[in-house]
């Protein structure tokens, strides 16, 4: 079984992109991504820790109505 591990800024972009996100695209405080009708900011911090990805994937999962594995994250 997989479990979740750190994740770099440039990585987690280009995984929900591989989701089907568009962006990143510049705001007033954050970049934030587009799927359909949603807009998602992302943290400015280069590396995110466990904790902080696994919120950030909450955000993602209401966003595609699914669960994402961490086997299927780490795949992506």
């Amino acid at each position: 079984m997989s479990q979740w591990m750190p994740c770099k800024r440039r990585d987690f972009i280009r995984k929900l992109r591989n989701l089907g996100f568009d962006g990143p695209y510049s705001g007033t405080r954050h970049q934030f991504m587009i799927y359909k009708q949603h807009r998602m900011a992302i943290p400015s911090n280069s590396d995110y820790s466990v904790s902080q990805l696994r919120m950030l994937l909450r955000e993602v999962e209401k966003i595609l109505d699914r669960v994402i594995t961490a086997k299927e994250w780490n795949n992506l």
